[in-house]
């Protein structure tokens, strides 16, 4: 792993104070991350490799390779966010391709992540028997999730914006946002999805406290009732 490391060159960390470091590291709570810099596409996907099945999540943006390890709270609530998802498609009759947290990587713009769950829903059926996906030809995940639950070095949402993903639903521990790219590449965010229009989504919000309460099945349980009151 270490001769993998070498292959990023120490740049100016900050204009401002001509600082010059290779890592950058920061902690809060439970999570970790630290930074490479000029790191070229070829030892991104080495490291990538070098990592699968490890609880690090990796951010790839031209050049710039950050890396996080995540906190229990963060997957907890990821996963239940998952679960939501799959609660709407089955209330709404939306085909599902669940991927997880899946590396999703564009070689052509320089882009590459992991989020913390991530779905097919309209491209399912374009996607629908497939193991493998190579965003050079296959469409980005319809819908992504992503916890913020300590400040990453840099905005993910570029990242996400140049892999094309169209909505990515953002949850920052007391807050849920829904954020559509536009035409321009931009994301905005929105008061409701464009996959479940008749939900107030920041009401999952409530849901996901919950689990302070009762057990995983018992918040999926409440939820779903509840959607089915709204529809």
């Amino acid at each position: 792993m270490t001769s993998l490391v070498t292959t990023a060159r120490s740049v100016p960390l900050s204009a401002r104070t001509g600082a010059t470091r290779t890592l950058d590291s920061s902690v809060e709570s439970a999570e970790q991350r630290f930074v490479l810099w000029e790191v070229s596409w070829e030892s991104y996907e080495l490291i990538a490799k070098a990592l699968e099945g490890r609880h690090v999540r990796t951010t790839y943006e031209d050049g710039r390779l950050e890396f996080m390890s995540t906190s229990g709270r963060h997957g907890i609530l990821s996963r239940l966010l998952g679960r939501f998802v799959t609660v709407l498609t089955r209330e709404f009759g939306i085909p599902i391709l669940s991927c997880g947290d899946m590396t999703c990587a564009k070689e052509s713009a320089l882009r590459a992540l992991e989020p913390d769950e991530c779905f097919y829903l309209e491209n399912e059926p374009l996607m629908r028997g497939k193991d493998e996906f190579d965003l050079a030809v296959d469409p980005a995940p319809d819908l992504a999730i992503e916890v913020e639950l300590s400040p990453a070095q840099r905005d993910r949402m570029s990242v996400y914006a140049g892999l094309g993903v169209p909505e990515v639903w953002r949850y920052d521990g007391s807050k849920l946002t829904v954020n559509e790219l536009g035409a321009d590449g931009v994301y905005v965010v929105k008061e409701a999805s464009r996959y479940f229009p008749e939900i107030p989504m920041s009401e999952l919000a409530r849901f996901l406290e919950l689990r302070k309460q009762m057990d995983g099945n018992g918040v999926v349980d409440a939820f779903r009732d509840w959607v089915r009151s709204q529809v």
